[in-house]
């Protein structure tokens, strides 16, 4: 079990607290810098997720507009990794 949780985490639980830990504090003194807020960053995200609530589900049909256009990019991309994928397999 705790090989397991070892892999999932990246290492030890206590290392990548104390990784967390640090790079909380790096990114919160890089955002105090920038006078940002705790507040700011939840207000960001709350209207993040109202925009994608309105901007997909607003209108089903923009949502399938939406849907052919990453279909556009993700399809081809998936079917020449594949490609590339069997080629090194030989």
């Amino acid at each position: 079990m705790s090989e397991r949780v070892n892999s999932f985490l990246g290492g030890s639980p206590l290392s990548v607290a104390i990784r967390l830990i640090l790079l909380s504090i790096a990114v919160g003194l890089i955002l105090s810098w920038f006078s940002f807020s705790p507040w700011d960053v939840i207000d960001w995200f709350v209207d993040l997720f109202d925009w994608l609530w309105i901007t997909v589900f607003g209108s089903l049909d923009r949502a399938f507009d939406f849907f052919l256009l990453g279909a556009a990019i993700v399809i081809p991309l998936f079917i020449i990794s594949r490609l590339f994928s069997m080629g090194g397999r030989r």
